[in-house]
């Protein structure tokens, strides 16, 4: 991982570096030419109906399949269990009851501050992630990828592209997300070795893909460390396992996005590079 010597006292100077080495990651990815909310193309042609509920944010592909099955979507009032069957210009289409409406792909990565929660709504009134990317979602649902816990900052990304979603969250993709941690205490180094072999948790072994300190000749309370692993609260229980307390946790990377030139609380739609790279990665991952 690359090694940055700097205070860290603003958000916009930090320990270590934004574009840490990772193998199978690309370069910073500086924004390019933004994915945009675009009003819902036309529809001009014939689709498949589990791709056309798959559209429209409701779900993935895969899912909706099982929503056929079920006997819960209708076309033009008629229950449709056909599984190749297409939808044509002019039908409607119906979900549970309610009008399957096309929306436009949204694509948006955000910085987390801390002391939100990712989750779409919170009965108990806490502040959401979703408070932060109003503007951005323009009038679509958007659903946050996986999550971060609500004292853990840094990059998530947001969507109501449900295929890919599912696709980034499938174990199988091995999607690498790069944190950086700073301890209550330095780090020994055979801790590192011991965390470099794999540790094991109450719910099973737990692997790093990267592990190491990034300022080792001044500080080694600053560790960052890459992992593939989707385990609730994964890095911080390794290190509390090593008998470490998180003191902050940020994630700096996430499926080969970073957050270069992204300050703390604000959000930029993904460029079309960086929507390709993860159609590319996901690839595969789950069988439609």
């Amino acid at each position: 991982m690359k090694r940055k010597t700097s205070s860290n006292k603003t958000e916009g100077k930090k320990r270590y570096s934004d574009t840490p080495k990772v193998p199978g990651m690309p370069r910073a990815n500086h924004p390019d030419r933004p994915v945009t909310s675009k009003p819902a193309p036309q529809f001009t042609g014939e689709v498949r109906l589990n791709k056309y509920v798959a559209n429209s944010g409701i779900c993935s592909r895969r899912k909706a399949d099982e929503l056929i099955q079920q006997g819960l979507v209708k076309v033009n009032d008629q229950v449709i269990y056909e599984m190749g069957y297409k939808v044509k210009p002019g039908d409607v289409v119906y979900y549970n009851g309610s009008r399957v409406v096309s929306e436009p792909k949204v694509y948006v990565l955000l910085n987390k501050p801390k002391d939100f929660i990712t989750t779409t709504a919170d009965e108990r009134g806490r502040k959401t992630v979703m408070e932060l990317v109003r503007q951005a979602a323009n009038g679509v649902r958007l659903y946050p990828v996986g999550r971060l816990d609500r004292n853990t900052t840094g990059l998530l990304l947001l969507t109501n592209d449900g295929e890919l979603a599912q696709h980034l969250s499938h174990p199988s993709t091995n999607v690498i997300k790069v944190y950086q941690a700073e301890l209550d205490k330095p780090i020994k180094r055979a801790d590192l070795e011991t965390i470099r072999a794999g540790v094991e948790l109450e719910d099973g072994m737990a692997y790093v893909d990267e592990i190491d300190i990034t300022e080792p000749q001044v500080d080694a309370r600053f560790v960052g460390i890459a992992i593939h692993s989707g385990k609730n609260r994964i890095v911080r229980r390794i290190f509390e396992h090593m008998g470490y307390e998180v003191k902050r946790l940020d994630r700096v990377a996430y499926a080969g996005l970073t957050k270069k030139d992204l300050p703390r609380s604000k959000w930029r739609y993904l460029t079309e590079q960086e929507l390709v790279y993860l159609k590319h990665m996901t690839a595969g991952s789950v069988k439609k």
